[in-house]
């Protein structure tokens, strides 16, 4: 593992920010609306209230939620990176930490409102955690190690997951609590998918005199390669040619950026790509 004092020192610091922002979350909005969020949050919940309405004690959150995450985090050190993993760790420990010792307090009462903008907040933290290459444990490492090697979408294993945990709730403990977590739950992904870029790919048509030039910038900003295509202009019958590149989402603007100073009259469309099969790079977790 490689570190840099300056980068990680950011990194540090805003998994921190994150991390109080979920346990807050969790004692404000959460606990307040009786809401189960996806994860092993969720579940820690759960196995909370079960315990609490059978035995008359609550097990503190860190004890739990660290038991489930055991499995997870030894899948992210073997499989996934271990700085990667390590700052997880430090999400996950901050969280559960802050968690047990925070004093619930109420905000407002009203569950919808609870729903939507705890779902929201709950999505902001996870993605400030995401962006600096981390995560807040539990599914989100099987999810990636599932995506990475079977090339499923990381998101509908979650979903999957979650559905379960849903349905669970709502057996014990009525249908009402469950389909508000939904709202909860959905509100956080939209939060997610909107400022969270990396998983989603954009594909590249690049009309250009200087395919070459063209190539190298995309390989330079994103390490992707490229076809470059034989065309001809229809109105003017002159030689061009196509470069064609599938880049994630979160570094087509600098590529734009990079071919635009190399050749200014070039036209570039980029499309949403919903799906690719074969080779194409993955940026490696540390």
């Amino acid at each position: 593992m490689k570190f840099n004092f300056k980068e990680d020192a950011k990194r540090i610091v805003v998994i921190c920010i994150a991390s109080v922002i979920i346990a807050l979350n969790i004692k404000t909005f959460v606990r307040t609306g009786g809401l189960y969020p996806g994860g092993v949050t969720g579940l820690t919940l759960l196995i909370q209230r079960i315990v609490e309405l059978s035995f008359g004690f609550e097990l503190p959150y860190t004890i739990i939620n660290v038991l489930l995450n055991l499995g997870p985090i030894y899948i992210g050190f073997r499989f996934i990176g271990k700085k990667f993993t390590l700052y997880s760790c430090l999400c996950i420990m901050l969280t559960n930490i802050l968690t047990d010792i925070l004093p619930s307090q109420a905000i407002v009462y009203d569950t919808l409102l609870i729903s939507v903008f705890g779902g929201m907040i709950n999505g902001f933290a996870i993605s400030l955690c995401l962006m600096m290459n981390a995560t807040t444990g539990g599914t989100d490492f099987i999810s990636i190690f599932l995506s990475e090697k079977t090339g499923m979408d990381s998101f509908n294993i979650i979903l999957g997951f979650n559905a379960i945990l849903l349905v669970v709730v709502g057996l014990l403990f009525g249908w009402e609590k469950a389909l508000y977590s939904i709202i909860f739950q959905y509100a956080s992904t939209q939060v997610l998918r909107t400022l969270f870029k990396q998983y989603r790919q954009h594909t590249l048509l690049v009309v250009t005199n200087h395919a070459k030039r063209v190539y190298e910038v995309i390989a330079k900003d994103s390490n992707h390669g490229a076809t470059i295509i034989q065309a001809e202009g229809s109105y003017e019958h002159q030689e061009r040619k196509i470069v064609y590149s599938v880049v994630s989402r979160a570094e087509c603007k600098e590529i734009i950026k990079g071919i635009k100073k190399v050749d200014p009259k070039a036209f570039v469309n980029v499309i949403n790509t919903q799906q690719i099969s074969g080779r194409f790079y993955q940026r490696p977790y540390e």
